[in-house]
């Protein structure tokens, strides 16, 4: 948990105060912030931390496939349940299970999970009933209050969850945290990525202060990886420009490039800069934050491709 600042020390007060309870746990906040860290340091800190934490993404599963993965399921339960498997309650038994995303839960799992909650047990597919005796720490970046109004979210679930509510603040309400953020980051980068980048000058620490960060923390590690590979100094002298959605248009719209236009020159850029190295680490795949085979159907249909010299060779493009 890297920061200073006034809002980072009263999470970090919180976090102290519940870890040594036992308590469900709800941690609101935009995407990006943080809010699995601050669920690791719970576990970590508490009586549990020997053992497992279990981390399920709520948004990341189909409906369909939730109540399995939580739940578990016999042998014989449905077709091709060939035999029993654990869901990541079970797992979690003794220790602590991390929902992110829980506004995410289809309305018929939030049914089962409150009955986790309630009587200390679960309900495997296939009529097994088993006591379990799980921390549970959930998250999200949707305004359950509003969603238990629309009837998306159960009301009851939503007041046993919200035993004690953890607010994790957006990097744009945080600045004063940004040198020891950067600090942090090209630490770790630069000895993961075996390069010599120390730091940043003053005029690319201004211009990360300007920005807005809408991708919060996770948009910073994200922006210094891509300058840590790219940089060819010990220090980041500039991120060039970093802006947010602007109030009013600089130039006319007539002379504004397309959507297309500037992702096929951001991916040249990326692909220039890795001597057109596509897989593996310090790839264009990599820094781009896309898979592989996403990478070369982008630029199989942008068209991007290495021009010929005149020799016969292969040179880099403009």
């Amino acid at each position: 948990m890297v920061g200073q600042s006034k809002s980072m020390q009263e999470l970090n007060r919180h976090i102290m105060r519940v870890a040594t309870s036992d308590v469900s746990v709800i941690i609101f906040g935009e995407s990006g912030t943080g809010k699995e860290l601050i669920a690791n340091n719970i576990h970590k800190l508490s009586a549990r931390a020997r053992l497992p934490m279990i981390s399920v993404n709520c948004a990341a599963l189909p409906a369909s496939l939730l109540e399995t993965e939580l739940f578990g399921y016999e042998k014989g339960a449905f077709t091709n349940a060939m035999e029993k498997r654990a869901g990541r309650f079970e797992q979690a038994d003794g220790g602590t299970i991390f929902l992110d995303e829980i506004g995410e839960l289809p309305l018929e799992v939030q049914a089962k999970f409150l009955r986790v909650l309630q009587e200390k047990e679960i309900e495997i597919i296939g009529g097994t009933i088993k006591k379990i005796d799980v921390r549970v720490v959930a998250a999200t970046n949707r305004n359950l209050k509003e969603d238990v109004a629309a009837g998306k979210f159960r009301s009851d679930l939503y007041y046993r969850l919200n035993v004690f509510p953890l607010h994790s603040p957006p990097l744009r309400e945080r600045k004063d945290d940004l040198p020891l953020l950067v600090d942090h980051f090209l630490t770790r980068l630069s000895k993961t990525e075996k390069r010599t980048v120390t730091g940043i000058s003053e005029q690319a620490m201004q211009e990360l202060a300007n920005y807005d960060w809408p991708g919060n923390v996770r948009e910073l590690e994200n922006l210094l990886h891509r300058h840590v590979l790219m940089c060819d100094n010990i220090l980041i002298k500039t991120f060039g420009p970093l802006t947010s959605y602007p109030d009013k248009l600089e130039q006319p719209i007539d002379y504004m490039r397309t959507l297309e236009e500037v992702e096929r020159e951001h991916i040249l850029t990326v692909l220039i800069k890795c001597n057109w190295k596509v897989y593996g680490p310090g790839g264009a795949a990599e820094i781009l934050g896309i898979k592989v085979p996403t990478l070369n159907s982008r630029i199989k249909k942008l068209k991007i491709e290495k021009k010929k010299s005149k020799k016969g060779g292969k040179s880099k493009n403009d």
